[in-house]
C-alpha cells in the first residue's frame, strides 16, 4: 500500500522544527500528522479515534510550548500517537504495540518527549502538580501543561489534585480535552474571543487591579465581588466548578480551530500566576470519516483496517470469549435471580456488561473512572443484600485496593468480583497485565479466590459466586478466546476450596492455578513419553487452598510443580506455606518432595503476543517440561519430531 504524501511533515523530526513553522502551515501539518497515523494504524491496530481528535491540538501545544524542556503530560496516553510522530519516533510508527517496538502509551525510558508515563486515567494532573512544586522548589522557569480527558475526570483523583494545585497556587496549566461529555455548549466565534480576551494579559491585569482595589473594601463585599467576576465568566463559559477548586478557566474554544486555539495557548504560556484550566472541545475519530460516522469514533482498531473504506479485518473466532462467556453466564443467572447487579467502571463493552444492560438495563451501573467508588458502592448494595458483581480488570482493580480491604473485606460483605484480563494482555504491555490480583486479594482474611481453567470452569464460577453468600468472592479469567470446549446449560455451585484432578499418574505433580491447564496436560504428554507417570490437577482456588489435595499430591509424587498466570506471592507462596507448615517438605527415608513454582517473571514484561510472552516466562509447555528435569536433576531428552534432537 502507498503510504501518505506528506512533504511538510517529511521536514519535521522534533517539536523545534515544528515551532519554525508560520500558524498558517499548520492546518496543513495537522492533515499530513493525521493522515500518517491513519496509516500506521492500519497496519498496527490501536487506539485511533482519540489520536485523531488532538491532533491539532498536539500540534498547538509544541508550536507554543518549549518541549521537552516544558513539561507535557498526556492522561491515559493512549491518544499520544501525534505526539510521538512529532517526537521523533516517526520513523518507529509502524511498530506502535509490537514486540520490541513502540509502546501504545507514553513511557519515560522511551522519549523525553514523555516526562510521565501512563496507561490508566486521571493521573495527569498530581504528577503536573508534582513537577510544577519541583520546579518551583528548584527556582526553575518551566511550564507544565497536563492534558486530561472528560472521562478521565470523571475521578476523584483528578478533583483531589484540582484542589491541591488551587490551595498551593501552583503554576499549572490544565487542558480539559472535552471530547464526549460536552461540559459546555458548542463553540463558536464568540466563545472563541471571549475566551482569548479573558486569557490576556490585558483582562488578567485589570481583574488583578480591581481584586487589589476590592480587597480595601469590608470582607462581605471583596466574597461578593470576587464572586461576581467568577460567576459572570462561569455563566458564559460554564467553568464555574473549577474556578471554585481555585483554577483560573478559560473556554471553551474549539480544539479543531488553531486560530482560536494559538492565541489562547501563548497567553496562558505567558501568563505568570496560578493554576489555569482550558476547556477545549475536541471530536474523537475527527478527520476521518469511517471513524466520525461509527458509533465508538474507532476507539481502538485491529490491524489492517482498509484505509480508505475504514473496513476493520474480521477474524472468525474459534471459540467465544472468556468476557462474552461470563456476560452469557451472569444473564443466565440474573434471570433467575433479582437480586443479582452489575457494577462496571466506564468499561462495559470490556467487561462484558454493556450485554448484561441489553437486558437488564436497570441492574447495570456504569460509575464512570471510579474504581474506588465501585467497589465501595458494590459494598454499599451487599450491604442491604443485593449480590452486586463489581466486574473491573485485574490492574483497574488495582486502584480500589483499600476498598477492597477497609470496606469489603473487613466487613465480610458478599461482593463479586469478576477480574477479566488475568495473565499476560499482549499489545496492552504491563500497564494492563493482570499479574498481582492473586496476591493482594489471596492475603486478605475470609476472601473466596478463585480462577478459571476454561469457559467451562468460568460458567460454573459465575454460579459459585452467584450463589455464595458468605462473604467476599473473586474468579479471574484471561483477555481473548476461550478453549472451545463445550458449555454447561447452567454453571454448578463449586465446593468451596476444592481443586480436581484431570490426569493421575505417580511421578510428577503438575498443579495449576489458572488457564494454563492446557499446557499442563500437554506438558504431561510430553513426560509420559519420556516414562515419567503424571498427575494433572486443576486447583481452581487460591483461597482457601484445596489441602487434601496438595497434601495427597505431595505425599505421592516426586516432584511437585506449580503453574499460575500471576506474579511472585500469589498462588504458590500460598501452597509451599501450607507445606512447610505442615512439616510436607520436610524429607524423610522414605521420601523427599521437590518442588517448583512457575510464576510470571519478578520484571515488567514489554509488549508482544501473549504465546511469546508467556513461552518467554516458561509458562507454556517447554518451560513445565525444562523445570520438571531441572527438579530431577536430569538433562532433558528430545522428543520424537523435536527440532532441538
Amino acid at each position: 500500500m502507498t503510504r501518505p504524501s506528506t512533504p511538510l511533515l517529511d521536514q519535521i523530526e522534533l517539536p523545534e522544527e515544528l515551532r519554525k513553522l508560520s500558524d498558517d502551515q499548520l492546518p496543513v501539518l495537522a492533515s499530513e500528522v493525521r493522515a500518517e497515523m491513519i496509516d500506521a494504524v492500519s497496519v498496527t491496530g490501536g487506539h485511533l479515534g482519540a489520536g485523531l481528535g488532538v491532533v491539532e491540538l498536539t500540534i498547538a501545544i509544541h508550536h507554543t510550548f518549549n518541549t521537552p524542556d516544558d513539561r507535557l503530560i498526556w492522561d491515559v496516553g493512549h491518544q499520544c500517537y501525534p505526539h510521538k510522530i512529532i517526537t521523533g519516533r516517526r520513523d518507529r510508527i509502524r511498530t506502535l504495540r509490537q514486540e520490541n517496538g513502540l509502546s501504545g502509551f507514553t513511557k519515560r525510558a522511551e522519549s523525553e518527549y514523555d516526562p510521565f508515563g501512563a496507561a490508566h486515567s486521571s493521573t495527569s494532573i498530581s504528577a503536573g502538580l508534582g513537577m510544577a512544586q519541583a520546579a518551583a522548589m528548584k527556582g526553575e522557569s518551566k511550564n507544565v501543561i497536563a492534558v486530561i480527558g472528560d472521562g478521565a475526570m470523571s475521578a476523584g483523583m483528578a478533583y483531589e489534585a484540582m484542589n491541591n494545585a488551587g490551595a498551593l497556587d501552583a503554576r499549572l496549566i490544565v487542558i480539559l480535552n472535552d471530547n464526549d461529555m460536552s461540559i459546555a455548549p458548542p463553540t463558536g466565534a464568540m466563545s472563541a474571543y471571549l475566551a482569548r480576551l479573558v486569557s490576556g494579559r490585558t483582562y488578567r491585569s485589570l481583574r488583578e487591579t480591581a481584586k487589589q482595589l476590592t480587597q480595601k473594601l469590608p470582607k462581605f463585599f471583596y466574597d461578593k465581588a470576587k464572586k461576581t467576576e467568577e460567576y459572570a465568566r462561569g455563566f458564559w463559559t460554564g467553568g464555574t466548578m473549577f474556578e471554585e477548586l481555585g483554577f483560573y478557566y478559560v473556554g471553551p474554544i474549539d480544539g479543531h480551530n488553531l486560530e482560536h486555539l494559538l492565541p489562547v495557548l501563548r497567553n496562558v504560556r505567558d501568563a505568570e500566576d496560578g493554576p489555569i484550566l482550558v476547556h477545549v472541545v475536541t471530536e474523537k475519530g475527527k478527520g476521518y470519516e469511517p471513524a466520525e460516522n461509527s458509533s465508538n469514533k474507532y476507539h481502538a482498531v485491529s490491524p489492517r483496517f482498509n484505509v480508505i473504506s475504514g473496513e476493520m479485518e474480521r477474524t472468525i473466532p474459534n471459540a467465544p470469549s472468556y468476557t462474552r462467556t461470563f456476560a452469557r453466564a451472569l444473564i443466565q443467572e440474573a434471570e433467575i435471580d433479582p437480586n443479582i447487579v452489575g457494577i462496571t467502571a466506564a468499561m462495559p463493552d470490556g467487561t462484558g456488561l454493556d450485554l448484561f444492560g441489553e437486558v437488564f438495563p436497570d441492574r447495570v451501573f456504569d460509575v464512570g473512572i471510579a474504581e474506588q467508588h465501585a467497589v465501595t458502592f458494590a459494598a454499599g448494595l451487599a450491604s442491604e443484600g443485593l449480590k452486586p458483581f463489581a466486574a473491573i480488570y485485574s490492574t483497574f482493580l488495582q486502584r480500589g485496593y483499600d476498598q477492597v480491604v477497609h470496606d469489603v473485606s473487613i466487613q465480610n460483605l458478599p461482593v463479586r468480583f469478576p477480574i477479566d484480563r488475568a495473565g499476560f494482555v499482549g499489545s496492552d504491555g504491563p500497564t494492563h497485565a493482570g499479574s498481582f490480583d492473586t496476591t493482594f486479594l489471596a492475603t486478605l482474611p475470609g476472601f473466596v479466590v478463585m480462577a478459571a481453567s476454561d469457559e467451562a470452569e468460568l460458567v460454573h464460577m459465575v454460579r459459585t459466586a452467584a450463589d455464595y453468600d458468605e462473604g467476599p468472592i473473586s474468579f479471574r479469567y484471561p483477555r481473548g478466546e476461550g478453549i472451545g470446549i463445550e458449555l454447561p446449560e447452567r454453571g454448578q455451585f463449586l465446593d468451596i476450596g476444592r481443586g480436581r484432578i484431570l490426569r493421575e499418574g505417580t511421578k510428577i505433580a503438575l498443579l495449576s492455578f489458572g488457564t494454563r491447564l492446557q499446557e499442563c496436560l500437554s506438558a504431561a504428554d510430553e513426560l509420559e513419553s519420556f516414562g515419567l507417570s503424571t498427575t494433572v490437577a486443576d486447583a481452581r482456588f487460591a483461597k482457601p487452598l484445596d489441602e487434601d489435595l496438595i497434601r495427597q499430591l505431595a505425599l505421592n509424587h516426586e516432584v511437585l510443580l506449580t503453574i499460575e498466570e500471576g506474579a511472585i506471592g500469589g498462588f504458590a507462596s500460598h501452597v509451599l506455606h501450607f507445606l512447610l507448615t505442615n512439616g510436607l517438605m520436610d524429607g524423610t527415608a522414605n521420601h523427599s518432595l521437590k518442588v517448583r513454582t512457575l510464576v510470571m517473571p519478578d520484571s515488567y514484561v514489554d509488549q508482544s503476543k501473549p504465546d511469546v510472552m508467556y513461552a518467554n516466562a516458561g509458562l507454556d509447555r517447554q518451560g513445565i517440561v525444562a523445570s520438571i528435569f531441572e527438579a530431577l536433576g536430569r538433562d532433558q531428552p528430545a522428543a520424537a519430531g523435536d527440532l532441538r534432537a
